[in-house]
């Protein structure tokens, strides 16, 4: 997709990167990340309105500590440093750097010397959010102080003449009082932004897109029935009509007759062709024995692939394949951040085989899933399917650890189905982004019926989170914990003990795999 403008962020390893790309496109300004060291050629082909240099845990003096072409200081776009990011243009312009005496780590409060374009309409004192070892000792040559901490003497820099910027703190994230307006003030006063990425506009612009991409071939969708695949199909359904074919797989890895509520939702609902296909038996089959997440999910990317094609064979000029790829899916599969590794690979990017006879449509790739939901509202998808947690592509394959079988699959799924019913009954459903139970390979000991057992092991996990890539383990009321636990305990046959994940993201995943 070609954006008329975008801030180009340029990550050097933060774990809050993914938030500043939020809190900009949260402004509907588009923003993309990318590794910090991409060349000075790719930056002036994507012509940013503004660059944005992310925060990064090392000391910019480390051995090996990502750095940064001094060129791109001569490019005339505007500039924003964030921590890590502003002792790169301190060190560029002959600035210091050292070792804090003071290690500043949570709340400051942020003292204005000099009301810059980037200060505009934020009130002195206001509380910041630090994260810093090093800070800055001496100032870059021709920048100004526009504002202290108690402990950084220079904590907001600018050049006014060069439109370089910097601050020590993360305005980024939701502690600092005023991030959203000095983010809000860098996008638009300063670089200029009109701020059209509008979710109308979004639709617009993909269904002229797939209609000039899919001219006279046909389309197979993968429909799994979750959000992302399920706004991707009607989207391009509009867009193309009845040359789309939706294609549902029922892997034997899905939740509790979670396939025939997906087929019924859109046959009643949507005049698209759907195709259902029951393929539990080669999922689980393929999957037998093995126990590395990785392969797991390799394993069943593959198989999707080799159903889809050979469906496609059954119609004439198939030359297409829709998948509800999202923004975190590239980014933890594909390792975009300048000194991180891959977490995990997406079935559904890194798990897909090399060759494919049939080209992707990924009209969601650039995008977080909020903003998927607001292209669905704008497509008049009902909100009883928008607001459904995520589930993964490769199903209860990844909730259970270990090695996958028939009989742990009908477990995980009947825990699943209670545990899921009733935070509904309670209410919690809409509070929370993701729930679920996860399969551990371990076994405990237990007393039922004054007899001695030795059974399965659940985790319950619920968090709540604005995008997935940060997220806050759910305060369940204790008594409603103790209900849920007996009540799976008595009623599944093979579970003896329940336990509930209090790990946020990060450093933990919000999945188990």
């Amino acid at each position: 997709m070609v954006h008329k403008e975008i801030v180009l962020i340029l990550d050097f390893g933060s774990q809050y990167t993914q938030l500043i790309a939020r809190r900009i496109r949260e402004q509907y300004v588009y923003s993309e990340i990318h590794p910090h060291n991409l060349s000075l050629d790719n930056i002036k082909k994507i012509s940013p309105k503004g660059i944005i240099l992310s925060g990064g845990p090392m000391s910019i003096y480390e051995n090996n500590s990502p750095q940064i072409d001094p060129e791109i200081f001569s490019l005339g776009i505007p500039i924003l440093g964030i921590c890590y990011g502003l002792q790169l243009i301190s060190k560029t312009f002959n600035g210091s750097i050292e070792p804090a005496p003071f290690r500043e780590y949570g709340k400051a409060h942020l003292h204005i010397k000099n009301k810059s374009s980037l200060l505009k309409d934020i009130n002195d004192n206001s509380i910041v959010w630090m994260s810093h070892g090093d800070y800055l000792t001496k100032l870059p040559d021709n920048f100004t102080v526009d504002a202290t901490s108690e402990n950084s003497p220079y904590c907001v820099i600018s050049d006014i003449e060069k439109k370089i910027f910097g601050v020590q703190f993360h305005p980024e994230v939701v502690h600092t009082e005023e991030g959203k307006k000095i983010v809000s003030n860098f996008i638009f006063d300063i670089c200029k932004c009109k701020g059209e990425w509008t979710p109308k506009n979004i639709v617009e612009q993909d269904i002229s897109n797939i209609k000039n991409l899919v001219n006279d071939d046909n389309v197979i969708c993968a429909l799994s029935g979750g959000v992302d695949s399920s706004v991707a199909a009607v989207l391009v359904h509009q867009a193309v009509g009845d040359k789309l074919i939706c294609v549902h797989v029922d892997t034997g890895l899905m939740r509790k007759n979670e396939s025939e509520y997906i087929v019924n939702l859109f046959n009643e609902n949507y005049n698209i062709k759907l195709v259902n296909i029951k393929a539990s038996d080669m999922f689980i089959s393929r999957l037998k024995g093995i126990t590395d997440p990785e392969k797991k999910r390799k394993i069943i990317g593959n198989t999707f692939i080799e159903i889809f094609e050979e469906e496609a064979k059954k119609y004439r000029n198939v030359k297409f394949l829709v998948q509800g790829t999202l923004y975190p899916d590239v980014i933890e599969s594909v390792s975009v951040k300048g000194k991180s590794s891959t977490i995990k690979t997406h079935h559904n990017v890194g798990g897909l085989p090399k060759k494919m006879n049939l080209k992707l449509i990924e009209p969601f790739r650039e995008l977080f899933k909020d903003e998927v939901r607001e292209v669905g509202k704008i497509l008049e998808l009902p909100d009883s399917l928008l607001m459904r947690h995520p589930f993964p592509g490769p199903g209860l394959a990844v909730r259970i650890l270990g090695d996958v079988t028939k009989e742990k699959l009908d477990v995980l799924r009947e825990v699943d189905e209670i545990y899921i019913n009733e935070i509904k009954e309670n209410n919690f459903y809409d509070q929370i982004w993701q729930a679920f139970a996860v399969l551990l390979p371990v076994r405990s000991v237990g007393v039922m019926g004054d007899s001695r057992t030795y059974e399965n092991v659940i985790v319950l996990r619920a968090v709540t989170s604005l995008d997935g890539m940060t997220a806050d383990w759910f305060k369940f009321p204790s008594d409603f914990l103790e209900k849920i636990s007996n009540k799976i305990i008595r009623t599944v046959r093979g579970v003896n003990r329940v336990v509930y994940d209090i790990s946020s993201k990060p450093p933990a995943t919000i999945e188990w795999e």
